[in-house]
Parts: structure tokens; C-alpha cells; sequence
């Protein structure tokens, strides 16, 4: 009695299980096509190979290297797509594309490809191809298929495919421009800047005084010549030393302006006599004596050596204990 059951059971196990594979393999479906079933020799056309399969199935394509039959090229493998069923989320159609060719001309056939998915194998129907061959008029001269294309060739293209020179050019014409400009801009050395020693108001004076003692004015009869230019050494002196304007002053202005400045009295009044008389000389036409000339010069002398910087604080120190 239970072994006509258990019969049963095992038949219906396995009408299940058939059954359940027989509905997973029909959900898979593969396909092959061409976007141009006709193409003249040496033309391209699309090879696209496809599987409608559940998302969570896994298939294997058939491996294409560089030709499909001997008489088939493939010029280039395409990239591979997915996409899934709007309609039905859970299938996913994987598209692989190549571009191929033929140069013989006469009708290719595309043979069947095949899948694998886990065990199972699907494969898809063989393609016909039509190749055409180029009809060549015989009464013509040989020519290119295709005329060759005028290329237009732009100087920005020219600039593109020699960037590298143009920048390197530019960058070394700012260069030399920058050494130039500096060039002319840095400051240019000179000579080195003669050093003038700094000559004392005093010594100064006294030097020019010697000279014109040497000139012997006074005896050559340039009397007024020789006033003149002892009056404006003294002068120039008395700014230089008791810093007032001398040169621009009368000879009252300059006894007023040296009323406060310390100086030995003997000197005050050898300066007086010398700068009245060297006045008298210019512009009353003074005739002075011989000795009156020579005393003159040894009032000058005498005043600038008894003024002078070095000596003028001893001097003004004993004036005023004198007069304390």
C-alpha cells in the first residue's frame, strides 16, 4: 500500500522541480541584432548583443576578440549597458555593442552566440549580412572612394599644437624686457665723492687774507680794491663765527648785532677802526697812510687769531673775571 503512494509522491516532486526550471529559463532571453543588415565593402555597421534576464540572475556573454568569422571583422568593442524593465523592475536587459566590417562582398551569415547562465546555455539565431561591392565604372580613371576632406587649419589650432614654444617665447621676451628695463633703471656707480676737507672758518680767513697781503695791492695803488677785499674776508668771517648776516649789513649793523656777543675788547675796537676806515676807502675816497694800510691787515689778522673758536673761551673767561 505505500510504496504506490510513495511513487506518487516522488512523480509530483519532480514534475515541480522540472517545472521551476523550466520557468527561471524562460525568463531569460537573449538577442542579436544588426543596426544595418546591408552595408556596402569596408563599411560599418552595429552588432548589438543583448540578455532580458532577472536582476538577480548572473550571465556570461560569448567572448568576441577581433574577428567574428573569417570573413567578419570587428573594428571596435563598444561599452557595456544596463538598463531595467520600466515595466518590470525585477528584469534587467546587459547590451553589449561592437562595430563591425566586411571586405568581401556577397551575403556573411553572423553565426548563433551563446550564453551561459549557471548551467544552462541560451543562444541566439544566426544573422545574414549583406555585403555590397563598390561598382567600378571601367571607362574612368582609377579613383579614391572618398575625395580627400580640406581640413581647416586656424591659427588658434596652430597655437594649440605649439603652446609650449609661443608661452616659452613669451616668457623669455618679458625676461630679457625686465633685465633690460633694470639695466637702465639701477642706479649707476660714479666716481667716489671727493672728500673736501672741512677748513675752519678762521684758517679759511687767515689763508685769504696772506693772499691778499701777497698781492701787494695797497703798494700797487689799488687801495680801494685792496679795503674791499679785507672788509668782505672779515665779513665773510664774523657769519661764519658769530652767525649774522655781515655781508648784507652796514658797519653800524654789525657793531649793533656783536653788542651781545663776547669778544675781548681790544679786538671790539681794532674791528671798529679797521671796517670804519676800509668805509672811508669806499665811499669817501679815503687816502690812508702807509702804516695806516699795514695796520690794517694786522688788526684782521690779530682779530681772527684772537676770535677764533679754540681761543675765544679762555679769552671770554678771563674777560669776565677781569671785570668781576
Amino acid at each position: 500500500m505505500m510504496k504506490p503512494y510513495f511513487n506518487l509522491s516522488c512523480s509530483v516532486l519532480l514534475f515541480f522541480v522540472f517545472l521551476g526550471y523550466t520557468s527561471q529559463a524562460q525568463n531569460i532571453q537573449v538577442n542579436a541584432k544588426l543596426d544595418r543588415s546591408s552595408i556596402s565593402m569596408g563599411d560599418q555597421t552595429t552588432l548589438s548583443l543583448s540578455a532580458a534576464l532577472p536582476v538577480k540572475e548572473k550571465i556570461s556573454f560569448p567572448a568576441l576578440s577581433d574577428t567574428i568569422s573569417s570573413k567578419i571583422q570587428i573594428v571596435k568593442a563598444g561599452k557595456t549597458d544596463t538598463v531595467s524593465d520600466p515595466k518590470n523592475p525585477g528584469i534587467q536587459t546587459i547590451t553589449q555593442r561592437y562595430i563591425i566590417t566586411s571586405f568581401d562582398a556577397g551575403i556573411q551569415v553572423i553565426p548563433a552566440f551563446s550564453f551561459q547562465s549557471g548551467t544552462q546555455h541560451f543562444a541566439t539565431i544566426s544573422i545574414p549580412l549583406e555585403v555590397t561591392a563598390v561598382k567600378v565604372d571601367t571607362t574612368k580613371a582609377i579613383y579614391d572612394i572618398k575625395q580627400p576632406l580640406a581640413v581647416s587649419y586656424s591659427w588658434i589650432d596652430w597655437l594649440k599644437d605649439h603652446w609650449l614654444w609661443v608661452a616659452g617665447s613669451v616668457l623669455l621676451i618679458v625676461v630679457l624686457a625686465g633685465v633690460v628695463y633694470y639695466l637702465r633703471k639701477r642706479p649707476k656707480k660714479g666716481p667716489p665723492p671727493v672728500v673736501v676737507p672741512i677748513i675752519p672758518p678762521d684758517q679759511l680767513a687767515l689763508n685769504k687774507l696772506q693772499s691778499i697781503r701777497d698781492q701787494k695791492l695797497w703798494e700797487q695803488g689799488h687801495i680801494k680794491r685792496y679795503y674791499s677785499e679785507l672788509s668782505d674776508v672779515i665779513r665773510e668771517y664774523l657769519e661764519s663765527r658769530y652767525q649774522i648776516k655781515a655781508l648784507e649789513h652796514t658797519s653800524e649793523e654789525i657793531f649793533t648785532e656783536l653788542r651781545h656777543k663776547e669778544m675781548p675788547q681790544q679786538q671790539r675796537a681794532n674791528l671798529r677802526q679797521m671796517l670804519n676806515l676800509a668805509d672811508l676807502v669806499k665811499f669817501a675816497k679815503e687816502k690812508p697812510l702807509n702804516t695806516e694800510n699795514e695796520l690794517s691787515m694786522e688788526h684782521a689778522i690779530g682779530f681772527v687769531k684772537q676770535t677764533k673758536e679754540s681761543q675765544a673761551k679762555p679769552e671770554n673767561k678771563a674777560h669776565r673775571s677781569h671785570d668781576e
